[in-house]
């Protein structure tokens, strides 16, 4: 009878640390040299591009890929690319992620693998998808 015990309160004990994270922080992106800012918006994550090689080499860079004409002229610093993101603690479902490379926007996961990282995956429809890890700055 105590070894069944022993052995829940051993699982509890690994386990917690992974769920007491926080995605929450700034994340060096795979490409680009891309850095995130991710936050809780409301009840969801969303994330924005604070600085990419494109934004180091010009800071007033525009989204010029857009497939939406009317958002074409807003600039890249500072841009909403991951939105409405529900769930936790350690995987985020349903979200968007915005992809200025292309101008395209897919639908998204975010699944923390340890304090320090995430992976990110888009796809436009399964199995068409693409996965980075991102590692926390801070």
């Amino acid at each position: 009878m105590k070894l069944p015990i022993l052995a829940a309160t051993l699982a509890l004990a690994v386990a917690a640390p992974a769920f007491a994270q926080d995605v929450t922080g700034l994340w060096q992106t795979q490409t680009n040299g891309g850095q995130v800012e991710i936050s809780r918006c409301g009840n969801s994550l969303c994330g924005k591009l604070v600085s990419s090689d494109h934004i180091k080499s010009d800071p007033a860079v525009k989204d010029t890929k857009n497939k939406d004409a009317s958002l074409r002229n807003r600039p890249l610093k500072n841009m909403q690319m991951l939105y409405d993101f529900t769930g936790g603690p350690t995987k985020w479902t349903g979200g968007k992620v915005y992809n200025a490379a292309d101008g395209g926007t897919y639908s998204g996961t975010i699944t923390l693998i340890s304090a320090n990282e995430l992976k990110l995956k888009g796809c436009i429809v399964a199995p068409l998808c693409k996965t980075e890890k991102w590692t926390r700055i801070k």
